[in-house]
């Protein structure tokens, strides 16, 4: 937790002593758009999550060296 208080006084830091308008507005920007968003999944997304979750919990895995070898061999 103490890395993101670091990141944010920082952040803080960096935008008290700034006198660029643009980036000002570019950084209310972000904040303005990532706020309040509401994501809406369709059913069938909402399958897919719950699919993966059980494949998890299920330990269903495929390692990345493992995928890196079967795309090799589909590639090849």
């Amino acid at each position: 937790m103490e890395a993101i208080e670091n990141l944010k006084n920082r952040l803080i830091d960096e935008i008290l002593v700034t006198k660029n308008k643009q980036l000002l507005e570019a950084i209310e920007k972000i904040f303005t758009s990532t706020r309040n968003k509401n994501v809406s999944l369709t059913s069938e997304q909402i399958e897919m999550l719950e699919m993966s979750v059980q494949d998890i919990e299920n330990g269903n895995l495929v390692s990345e060296s493992n995928l890196d070898k079967l795309d090799k061999q589909w590639f090849d």
